[in-house]
Protein backbone atom coordinates (compact mmCIF):
# COMPACT_ATOMS: atom_id res chain seq x y z
CA UNK A 1 0.00 0.00 0.00
CA UNK A 2 1.38 3.59 -1.19
CA UNK A 3 2.75 5.76 1.61
CA UNK A 4 -0.02 8.68 3.11
CA UNK A 5 2.32 11.45 2.16
CA UNK A 6 4.51 12.30 -1.12
CA UNK A 7 8.25 13.59 -0.22
CA UNK A 8 10.70 14.75 -2.08
CA UNK A 9 14.40 14.53 -1.67
CA UNK A 10 16.50 17.82 -2.14
CA UNK A 11 19.31 18.72 -4.29
CA UNK A 12 21.77 18.93 -0.89
CA UNK A 13 20.05 15.57 0.43
CA UNK A 14 20.91 13.62 -2.52
CA UNK A 15 24.61 12.05 -2.72
CA UNK A 16 26.17 10.45 -6.21
CA UNK A 17 25.63 6.81 -5.56
CA UNK A 18 22.01 6.87 -3.57
CA UNK A 19 19.16 5.36 -5.50
CA UNK A 20 15.57 4.55 -5.48
CA UNK A 21 13.63 1.83 -6.76
CA UNK A 22 9.80 1.29 -8.18
CA UNK A 23 8.46 -2.45 -9.25
CA UNK A 24 5.40 -2.92 -11.38
CA UNK A 25 3.40 -5.81 -12.95
CA UNK A 26 2.40 -5.15 -16.74
CA UNK A 27 -1.34 -6.39 -16.65
CA UNK A 28 -3.44 -5.90 -19.75
CA UNK A 29 -5.61 -3.02 -19.16
CA UNK A 30 -1.95 -1.33 -18.77
CA UNK A 31 -1.12 -1.65 -22.38
CA UNK A 32 -5.12 -0.51 -22.59
CA UNK A 33 -4.90 2.59 -20.83
CA UNK A 34 -1.53 4.03 -22.49
CA UNK A 35 -2.57 3.06 -25.67
CA UNK A 36 -6.34 5.17 -25.42
CA UNK A 37 -4.46 7.92 -23.66
CA UNK A 38 -1.31 7.93 -26.23
CA UNK A 39 -3.30 6.91 -29.56
CA UNK A 40 -0.91 4.54 -30.74
CA UNK A 41 -2.86 2.01 -31.67
CA UNK A 42 -0.20 -0.18 -33.05
CA UNK A 43 -1.59 -3.72 -33.78
CA UNK A 44 2.02 -5.35 -32.07
CA UNK A 45 0.50 -3.78 -28.84
CA UNK A 46 -3.63 -4.49 -29.01
CA UNK A 47 -4.18 -6.81 -31.79
CA UNK A 48 -3.48 -10.17 -30.04
CA UNK A 49 -3.97 -11.58 -33.87
CA UNK A 50 -1.18 -9.82 -35.54
CA UNK A 51 0.84 -9.62 -32.40
CA UNK A 52 0.81 -13.77 -32.65
CA UNK A 53 2.17 -13.66 -36.14
CA UNK A 54 5.00 -10.98 -35.12
CA UNK A 55 8.34 -11.54 -34.23
CA UNK A 56 7.81 -11.78 -30.42
CA UNK A 57 4.63 -13.91 -30.84
CA UNK A 58 2.49 -12.37 -27.92
CA UNK A 59 1.43 -8.63 -27.84
CA UNK A 60 4.01 -6.82 -26.25
CA UNK A 61 4.06 -3.20 -24.02
CA UNK A 62 4.44 0.24 -25.81
CA UNK A 63 8.13 1.15 -25.09
CA UNK A 64 7.58 4.46 -23.62
CA UNK A 65 5.10 2.72 -20.97
CA UNK A 66 8.50 1.75 -19.20
CA UNK A 67 9.78 5.29 -20.00
CA UNK A 68 6.85 6.33 -18.53
CA UNK A 69 7.54 3.80 -15.12
CA UNK A 70 11.47 6.11 -14.92
CA UNK A 71 9.44 9.70 -14.74
CA UNK A 72 7.53 8.16 -12.15
CA UNK A 73 10.38 7.64 -10.23
CA UNK A 74 11.99 10.98 -10.92
CA UNK A 75 8.82 12.90 -10.15
CA UNK A 76 7.37 11.48 -7.34
CA UNK A 77 10.03 9.69 -5.03
CA UNK A 78 14.07 10.18 -6.53
CA UNK A 79 14.23 13.66 -6.30
CA UNK A 80 10.35 14.15 -5.96
CA UNK A 81 8.06 16.84 -6.40
CA UNK A 82 9.70 20.07 -7.58
CA UNK A 83 11.50 17.86 -10.18
CA UNK A 84 11.59 19.38 -13.55
CA UNK A 85 13.35 17.14 -16.28
CA UNK A 86 15.94 17.99 -18.43
CA UNK A 87 16.60 15.36 -21.20
CA UNK A 88 16.44 11.44 -20.81
CA UNK A 89 17.99 8.90 -22.87
CA UNK A 90 16.37 5.43 -23.66
CA UNK A 91 17.88 2.17 -25.05
CA UNK A 92 15.34 -0.80 -25.46
CA UNK A 93 17.07 -4.15 -24.87
CA UNK A 94 14.22 -6.87 -25.38
CA UNK A 95 10.01 -6.36 -24.58
CA UNK A 96 7.97 -6.40 -21.63
CA UNK A 97 5.24 -9.23 -21.87
CA UNK A 98 1.95 -9.21 -19.93
CA UNK A 99 2.55 -10.67 -16.56
CA UNK A 100 6.34 -9.07 -16.62
CA UNK A 101 7.23 -7.59 -13.32
CA UNK A 102 9.41 -4.72 -13.87
CA UNK A 103 12.17 -2.95 -11.92
CA UNK A 104 12.88 0.57 -12.24
CA UNK A 105 15.79 1.05 -11.03
CA UNK A 106 16.87 5.16 -10.64
CA UNK A 107 20.87 5.90 -9.18
CA UNK A 108 22.37 9.36 -9.17
CA UNK A 109 25.77 9.46 -11.14
CA UNK A 110 26.77 12.90 -11.12
CA UNK A 111 26.20 16.06 -9.48
CA UNK A 112 26.69 19.79 -10.97
CA UNK A 113 26.31 22.77 -7.85
CA UNK A 114 26.60 25.24 -10.07
CA UNK A 115 23.21 24.54 -11.52
CA UNK A 116 21.55 22.23 -9.53
CA UNK A 117 21.83 19.47 -11.94
CA UNK A 118 21.62 15.87 -11.12
CA UNK A 119 22.53 13.46 -13.68
CA UNK A 120 20.84 9.41 -13.08
CA UNK A 121 21.70 6.59 -14.25
CA UNK A 122 18.11 4.34 -15.32
CA UNK A 123 18.02 0.78 -15.43
CA UNK A 124 14.96 -1.23 -16.08
CA UNK A 125 14.81 -4.82 -15.35
CA UNK A 126 12.66 -7.98 -15.42
CA UNK A 127 11.80 -10.61 -13.16
CA UNK A 128 14.68 -12.80 -14.98
CA UNK A 129 17.27 -9.74 -14.06
CA UNK A 130 17.53 -9.41 -17.55
CA UNK A 131 18.08 -5.76 -18.76
CA UNK A 132 14.58 -4.52 -20.88
CA UNK A 133 14.95 -0.42 -21.00
CA UNK A 134 18.59 1.79 -20.10
CA UNK A 135 19.52 5.49 -20.30
CA UNK A 136 20.18 8.42 -18.45
CA UNK A 137 18.01 11.42 -17.23
CA UNK A 138 19.04 14.81 -16.62
CA UNK A 139 17.02 17.07 -13.77
CA UNK A 140 16.75 20.65 -12.24
CA UNK A 141 16.39 18.95 -8.66
CA UNK A 142 14.33 20.71 -6.36
CA UNK A 143 16.18 22.67 -3.46
CA UNK A 144 12.89 23.36 -0.93
CA UNK A 145 11.58 20.47 0.71
CA UNK A 146 8.32 19.46 0.13
CA UNK A 147 6.07 16.95 1.75
CA UNK A 148 2.22 16.88 0.58
CA UNK A 149 -0.60 14.11 1.00
CA UNK A 150 -0.41 11.87 -1.66
CA UNK A 151 -3.24 12.44 -4.26
CA UNK A 152 -5.79 9.45 -4.64
CA UNK A 153 -6.53 8.72 -8.45
CA UNK A 154 -9.81 7.71 -9.20
CA UNK A 155 -10.79 4.24 -10.61
CA UNK A 156 -10.70 3.84 -14.01
CA UNK A 157 -12.64 0.95 -15.57
CA UNK A 158 -11.77 -0.24 -19.01
CA UNK A 159 -15.14 -0.93 -21.30
CA UNK A 160 -13.84 -2.91 -24.11
CA UNK A 161 -17.24 -3.09 -26.05
CA UNK A 162 -15.39 -3.92 -29.32
CA UNK A 163 -13.54 -6.84 -27.89
CA UNK A 164 -16.60 -8.27 -25.98
CA UNK A 165 -18.76 -7.59 -29.42
CA UNK A 166 -15.96 -9.81 -31.46
CA UNK A 167 -15.87 -12.28 -28.32
CA UNK A 168 -20.27 -12.96 -29.01
CA UNK A 169 -19.76 -13.42 -32.95
CA UNK A 170 -17.00 -15.64 -32.39
CA UNK A 171 -19.43 -18.14 -31.08
CA UNK A 172 -20.65 -18.86 -34.83
CA UNK A 173 -17.28 -19.42 -35.57
CA UNK A 174 -17.24 -22.92 -37.81
CA UNK A 175 -21.15 -23.24 -37.72
CA UNK A 176 -22.94 -23.65 -40.99
CA UNK A 177 -24.45 -20.38 -42.32
CA UNK A 178 -28.69 -20.38 -41.71
CA UNK A 179 -31.06 -19.24 -43.91
CA UNK A 180 -32.59 -15.77 -42.18
CA UNK A 181 -35.94 -14.26 -43.58
CA UNK A 182 -36.27 -10.90 -42.73
CA UNK A 183 -39.80 -9.98 -43.10
CA UNK A 184 -40.85 -6.34 -44.33
CA UNK A 185 -37.31 -5.11 -44.11
CA UNK A 186 -37.72 -1.45 -45.45
CA UNK A 187 -35.55 0.50 -42.93
CA UNK A 188 -31.95 1.27 -43.73
CA UNK A 189 -30.51 -0.98 -40.48
CA UNK A 190 -32.48 -4.00 -41.39
CA UNK A 191 -30.89 -3.98 -44.44
CA UNK A 192 -27.62 -3.42 -42.99
CA UNK A 193 -27.80 -5.98 -40.57
CA UNK A 194 -28.75 -8.40 -43.01
CA UNK A 195 -25.77 -7.76 -45.20
CA UNK A 196 -23.40 -7.68 -42.32
CA UNK A 197 -24.40 -10.71 -41.23
CA UNK A 198 -24.07 -12.03 -44.58
CA UNK A 199 -20.65 -10.68 -44.99
CA UNK A 200 -19.44 -12.39 -41.91
CA UNK A 201 -20.54 -15.53 -43.27
CA UNK A 202 -22.92 -16.99 -40.70
CA UNK A 203 -26.28 -15.91 -42.75
CA UNK A 204 -27.95 -16.89 -45.97
CA UNK A 205 -30.61 -13.70 -46.13
CA UNK A 206 -33.45 -13.37 -47.54
CA UNK A 207 -35.59 -10.48 -47.88
CA UNK A 208 -39.10 -10.50 -48.41
CA UNK A 209 -40.99 -7.82 -48.33
CA UNK A 210 -42.02 -4.79 -51.50
CA UNK A 211 -38.94 -5.18 -53.68
CA UNK A 212 -38.75 -1.70 -55.40
CA UNK A 213 -38.92 -0.21 -52.32
CA UNK A 214 -36.28 -2.29 -50.64
CA UNK A 215 -33.37 -1.89 -53.98
CA UNK A 216 -34.16 2.06 -53.28
CA UNK A 217 -33.68 2.28 -50.11
CA UNK A 218 -30.78 -0.13 -50.33
CA UNK A 219 -29.53 2.32 -53.23
CA UNK A 220 -29.89 5.30 -50.85
CA UNK A 221 -28.35 3.82 -48.34
CA UNK A 222 -25.29 2.79 -50.29
CA UNK A 223 -25.89 -1.01 -49.29
CA UNK A 224 -25.20 -3.78 -51.65
CA UNK A 225 -27.46 -6.69 -51.63
CA UNK A 226 -25.60 -8.69 -53.70
CA UNK A 227 -25.13 -11.62 -51.36
CA UNK A 228 -28.81 -11.31 -50.40
CA UNK A 229 -31.97 -13.04 -51.65
CA UNK A 230 -35.11 -10.83 -52.57
CA UNK A 231 -38.69 -11.92 -52.37
CA UNK A 232 -41.03 -9.55 -53.48
CA UNK A 233 -44.14 -9.23 -50.99
CA UNK A 234 -46.67 -6.28 -51.36
CA UNK A 235 -47.29 -5.42 -48.04
CA UNK A 236 -45.93 -6.30 -44.26
CA UNK A 237 -48.99 -8.83 -43.59
CA UNK A 238 -47.90 -10.73 -46.72
CA UNK A 239 -44.04 -10.57 -45.69
CA UNK A 240 -44.59 -12.32 -42.18
CA UNK A 241 -47.25 -14.64 -43.58
CA UNK A 242 -44.65 -15.58 -46.54
CA UNK A 243 -41.58 -16.00 -44.35
CA UNK A 244 -44.08 -18.18 -41.38
CA UNK A 245 -44.53 -20.41 -44.62
CA UNK A 246 -40.95 -20.56 -45.58
CA UNK A 247 -40.18 -21.94 -41.41
CA UNK A 248 -42.79 -24.18 -41.49
CA UNK A 249 -41.58 -26.02 -44.65
CA UNK A 250 -37.88 -26.26 -43.92
CA UNK A 251 -37.04 -23.33 -46.28
CA UNK A 252 -35.95 -20.36 -43.30
CA UNK A 253 -33.83 -21.18 -40.38
CA UNK A 254 -34.65 -18.09 -38.61
CA UNK A 255 -37.01 -15.13 -38.74
CA UNK A 256 -36.33 -11.70 -38.20
CA UNK A 257 -38.50 -8.77 -37.51
CA UNK A 258 -38.59 -5.92 -40.16
CA UNK A 259 -40.70 -2.55 -40.19
CA UNK A 260 -43.37 -3.68 -38.98
CA UNK A 261 -44.64 -3.25 -35.06
CA UNK A 262 -44.05 -5.92 -32.51
CA UNK A 263 -47.58 -7.13 -31.25
CA UNK A 264 -48.65 -7.44 -35.25
CA UNK A 265 -45.84 -9.23 -36.44
CA UNK A 266 -45.72 -11.89 -32.89
CA UNK A 267 -49.70 -12.31 -33.47
CA UNK A 268 -48.95 -13.35 -37.31
CA UNK A 269 -46.27 -16.06 -35.91
CA UNK A 270 -48.21 -17.24 -32.32
CA UNK A 271 -51.89 -17.66 -33.94
CA UNK A 272 -53.27 -21.55 -35.69
CA UNK A 273 -51.24 -21.62 -38.29
CA UNK A 274 -48.26 -20.12 -36.87
CA UNK A 275 -45.16 -21.51 -35.38
CA UNK A 276 -45.81 -22.40 -31.94
CA UNK A 277 -43.23 -25.08 -30.90
CA UNK A 278 -43.74 -27.16 -27.94
CA UNK A 279 -43.23 -24.36 -25.25
CA UNK A 280 -44.43 -21.25 -24.93
CA UNK A 281 -42.61 -17.79 -26.53
CA UNK A 282 -40.49 -15.66 -24.79
CA UNK A 283 -38.31 -14.08 -25.16
CA UNK A 284 -34.63 -13.57 -23.63
CA UNK A 285 -32.23 -10.83 -23.75
CA UNK A 286 -28.60 -12.04 -23.75
CA UNK A 287 -26.27 -8.62 -21.78
CA UNK A 288 -22.37 -8.84 -22.01
CA UNK A 289 -22.30 -6.01 -19.28
CA UNK A 290 -18.52 -4.85 -18.04
CA UNK A 291 -19.18 -4.29 -13.99
CA UNK A 292 -20.28 -8.01 -14.12
CA UNK A 293 -17.76 -10.66 -13.90
CA UNK A 294 -20.16 -13.09 -16.23
CA UNK A 295 -22.84 -12.69 -19.17
CA UNK A 296 -26.48 -12.01 -17.95
CA UNK A 297 -29.41 -13.30 -19.32
CA UNK A 298 -33.18 -11.39 -18.95
CA UNK A 299 -36.69 -12.98 -19.61
CA UNK A 300 -38.68 -11.68 -20.46
CA UNK A 301 -38.77 -8.41 -21.55
CA UNK A 302 -40.82 -8.33 -25.13
CA UNK A 303 -43.54 -10.98 -25.33
CA UNK A 304 -45.29 -11.83 -22.51
CA UNK A 305 -46.91 -8.56 -21.05
CA UNK A 306 -48.29 -10.00 -17.33
CA UNK A 307 -47.50 -13.50 -17.56
CA UNK A 308 -49.09 -16.12 -15.25
CA UNK A 309 -47.37 -18.42 -12.43
CA UNK A 310 -47.99 -21.51 -15.35
CA UNK A 311 -46.44 -19.23 -18.21
CA UNK A 312 -43.51 -18.36 -16.22
CA UNK A 313 -42.54 -21.86 -15.86
CA UNK A 314 -42.25 -22.08 -19.50
CA UNK A 315 -40.65 -19.09 -19.80
CA UNK A 316 -38.23 -19.75 -17.10
CA UNK A 317 -37.18 -23.40 -18.64
CA UNK A 318 -36.60 -21.66 -22.26
CA UNK A 319 -34.24 -19.27 -20.39
CA UNK A 320 -32.55 -22.09 -19.00
CA UNK A 321 -32.30 -23.95 -21.48
CA UNK A 322 -30.46 -20.68 -23.63
CA UNK A 323 -28.27 -20.30 -21.02
CA UNK A 324 -27.31 -24.40 -22.12
CA UNK A 325 -26.39 -23.35 -25.41
CA UNK A 326 -24.63 -20.46 -24.83
CA UNK A 327 -22.08 -22.58 -22.39
CA UNK A 328 -23.68 -22.46 -18.85
CA UNK A 329 -24.55 -26.03 -17.83
CA UNK A 330 -26.31 -25.32 -14.94
CA UNK A 331 -27.01 -21.64 -14.59
CA UNK A 332 -27.84 -19.78 -11.37
CA UNK A 333 -31.43 -18.60 -11.47
CA UNK A 334 -33.37 -15.44 -9.79
CA UNK A 335 -36.50 -15.44 -9.60
CA UNK A 336 -36.79 -11.56 -9.09
CA UNK A 337 -39.67 -9.72 -7.32
CA UNK A 338 -39.87 -6.04 -5.42
CA UNK A 339 -38.73 -7.61 -1.80
CA UNK A 340 -37.03 -11.13 -0.37
CA UNK A 341 -39.94 -12.64 1.22
CA UNK A 342 -43.05 -14.16 0.44
CA UNK A 343 -45.65 -12.43 1.05
CA UNK A 344 -49.15 -12.67 -0.46
CA UNK A 345 -50.19 -9.22 -1.16
CA UNK A 346 -47.64 -9.95 -3.83
CA UNK A 347 -48.01 -12.29 -6.46
CA UNK A 348 -44.79 -11.76 -7.94
CA UNK A 349 -43.11 -13.07 -4.77
CA UNK A 350 -45.68 -16.13 -4.76
CA UNK A 351 -44.85 -17.33 -7.96
CA UNK A 352 -41.38 -16.75 -7.61
CA UNK A 353 -41.72 -19.18 -4.15
CA UNK A 354 -43.72 -22.10 -6.13
CA UNK A 355 -41.34 -21.67 -9.14
CA UNK A 356 -38.19 -22.55 -6.99
CA UNK A 357 -40.19 -25.41 -5.38
CA UNK A 358 -41.20 -26.58 -8.46
CA UNK A 359 -37.64 -27.07 -9.58
CA UNK A 360 -36.77 -28.88 -6.19
CA UNK A 361 -38.90 -31.32 -7.51
CA UNK A 362 -37.88 -31.83 -10.93
CA UNK A 363 -40.94 -29.91 -12.59
CA UNK A 364 -38.57 -27.22 -14.04
CA UNK A 365 -34.79 -28.69 -14.92
CA UNK A 366 -31.00 -27.82 -15.54
CA UNK A 367 -30.30 -24.63 -12.86
CA UNK A 368 -30.49 -23.55 -9.58
CA UNK A 369 -33.52 -21.56 -8.67
CA UNK A 370 -33.89 -18.75 -5.87
CA UNK A 371 -36.39 -16.62 -5.19
CA UNK A 372 -38.06 -13.99 -4.50
CA UNK A 373 -34.88 -11.75 -4.63
CA UNK A 374 -34.45 -8.32 -5.61
CA UNK A 375 -32.20 -7.33 -8.07
CA UNK A 376 -29.47 -5.98 -6.05
CA UNK A 377 -29.13 -9.39 -4.14
CA UNK A 378 -29.57 -11.57 -7.30
CA UNK A 379 -26.26 -9.89 -8.68
CA UNK A 380 -24.53 -8.36 -5.81
CA UNK A 381 -22.68 -10.84 -3.25
CA UNK A 382 -22.17 -7.43 -1.15
CA UNK A 383 -25.94 -6.71 -1.09
CA UNK A 384 -26.93 -10.45 -0.68
CA UNK A 385 -24.72 -10.77 2.47
CA UNK A 386 -25.62 -7.43 4.00
CA UNK A 387 -29.46 -9.05 3.69
CA UNK A 388 -28.36 -11.94 5.38
CA UNK A 389 -29.60 -14.24 2.20
CA UNK A 390 -27.55 -17.52 1.90
CA UNK A 391 -27.90 -18.84 -1.24
CA UNK A 392 -26.11 -20.19 -4.43
CA UNK A 393 -27.95 -17.87 -6.70
CA UNK A 394 -28.15 -14.78 -4.75
CA UNK A 395 -24.97 -12.66 -6.08
CA UNK A 396 -23.70 -14.79 -9.02
CA UNK A 397 -27.10 -14.92 -10.66
CA UNK A 398 -26.72 -16.25 -14.82
CA UNK A 399 -30.64 -15.77 -15.67
CA UNK A 400 -32.71 -13.13 -14.32
CA UNK A 401 -36.33 -13.84 -14.50
CA UNK A 402 -38.42 -10.73 -14.66
CA UNK A 403 -42.20 -10.77 -12.86
CA UNK A 404 -43.57 -9.09 -15.67
CA UNK A 405 -42.66 -7.69 -19.31
CA UNK A 406 -43.06 -4.04 -17.53
CA UNK A 407 -40.31 -4.80 -15.65
CA UNK A 408 -38.24 -7.00 -17.61
CA UNK A 409 -37.70 -3.92 -20.25
CA UNK A 410 -37.32 -1.05 -17.78
CA UNK A 411 -34.16 -3.29 -16.27
CA UNK A 412 -33.11 -4.43 -19.45
CA UNK A 413 -32.94 -1.22 -21.14
CA UNK A 414 -31.27 0.48 -18.33
CA UNK A 415 -28.57 -1.94 -18.99
CA UNK A 416 -28.05 -1.40 -21.92
CA UNK A 417 -28.29 2.27 -21.80
CA UNK A 418 -26.38 2.53 -19.25
CA UNK A 419 -23.61 0.28 -18.15
CA UNK A 420 -22.28 -0.02 -22.14
CA UNK A 421 -23.47 -3.19 -22.31
CA UNK A 422 -23.14 -5.79 -25.49
CA UNK A 423 -26.70 -6.84 -26.08
CA UNK A 424 -28.52 -9.50 -28.13
CA UNK A 425 -31.81 -11.17 -28.16
CA UNK A 426 -34.07 -14.09 -29.32
CA UNK A 427 -37.56 -15.15 -29.22
CA UNK A 428 -37.83 -19.08 -28.04
CA UNK A 429 -40.33 -21.53 -28.12
CA UNK A 430 -41.31 -22.36 -31.93
CA UNK A 431 -40.15 -23.89 -34.47
CA UNK A 432 -37.52 -21.24 -35.54
CA UNK A 433 -36.11 -18.96 -33.62
CA UNK A 434 -36.96 -15.28 -34.07
CA UNK A 435 -35.43 -11.89 -33.74
CA UNK A 436 -37.40 -8.60 -32.59
CA UNK A 437 -35.83 -5.85 -32.94
CA UNK A 438 -36.38 -1.74 -33.15
CA UNK A 439 -35.45 1.48 -34.74
CA UNK A 440 -32.91 2.07 -31.77
CA UNK A 441 -31.22 -0.48 -31.92
CA UNK A 442 -27.87 -0.62 -33.24
CA UNK A 443 -26.25 -2.57 -35.96
CA UNK A 444 -24.27 -3.91 -34.05
CA UNK A 445 -27.01 -5.16 -31.27
CA UNK A 446 -28.79 -6.85 -34.25
CA UNK A 447 -25.79 -8.34 -35.83
CA UNK A 448 -25.61 -10.04 -31.85
CA UNK A 449 -29.58 -11.25 -32.45
CA UNK A 450 -28.68 -12.35 -35.56
CA UNK A 451 -25.53 -15.18 -33.79
CA UNK A 452 -27.66 -15.76 -31.00
CA UNK A 453 -30.36 -16.93 -33.31
CA UNK A 454 -28.05 -19.04 -35.17
CA UNK A 455 -26.93 -20.23 -32.01
CA UNK A 456 -30.56 -22.09 -31.27
CA UNK A 457 -31.13 -22.36 -34.96
CA UNK A 458 -27.82 -24.57 -34.77
CA UNK A 459 -28.98 -26.51 -31.53
CA UNK A 460 -32.71 -26.93 -32.75
CA UNK A 461 -31.15 -28.60 -35.98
Amino acid sequence: MPAAYIENRTYDEIQVGDSAILTRTLRPQDIQLFAVMSGDVNPAHVDPEYAHSSMFHEVIAHGMWGGALISTVLGTEFPGPGTIYVSQTLRFSRPVKVGDQITIKITCKQKFDHNKHILFDCLCTNQDGLKVISGEAEVLAPTEKVKRERFELPEVTISDRWARYKKLLARAKGLPAAAAVFAQPVHAESLQSAVTAAESGILRPVLVGPEKEIRELARANNIDLLRCRLIDAPHARAAVAHAAEMARSGDANIIVQGDITTADFMARLIGHDGLRGVRRFSHVLYLDVPSYPRPIIISDMMVNIEPTLEEKIEITQNAIDFAHIMGTPEPKVAILAGIDTVTPKMRATVDAAALCKMAERGQITGALLDGPLGIDNAISLVAAKGAHIKSAVAGRADVLIAPDLEAGNMLAKQLEHLSDAVSGGVVLGGRVPIVLANRNDSIESRVASLVLALLVANQQR
